[in-house]
């Protein structure tokens, strides 16, 4: 199951995500600047906040949402 706030095909460029990684381990934050692939398969192309850019595809652990994710991280729980 996907951790996503937003339904899939509502996701616009300039969200925010938070990919979550291993227990301990800080989460990755970033900001969507492209939307890749068809409303079926949807995935992200990613401006993370250390400014290198990477694909997303989303699944557990990945949040999306239009607002900063420490507001997100508590809707989510």
């Amino acid at each position: 199951m996907v951790s996503n706030r937003r339904t899939a095909g509502i996701v616009r460029v300039g969200d925010v995500i938070e990919a979550r990684g291993v227990h301990g381990a800080a989460s990755r934050r970033g900001t969507i600047v492209e939307l890749l692939g068809s409303t079926a398969h949807r995935h992200y192309r990613v401006r993370w906040d250390e400014q290198h850019e990477s694909i997303v595809y989303p699944t557990d652990g990945v949040i999306v949402g239009p607002r900063r994710l420490g507001a997100l991280a508590d809707e989510s729980d």
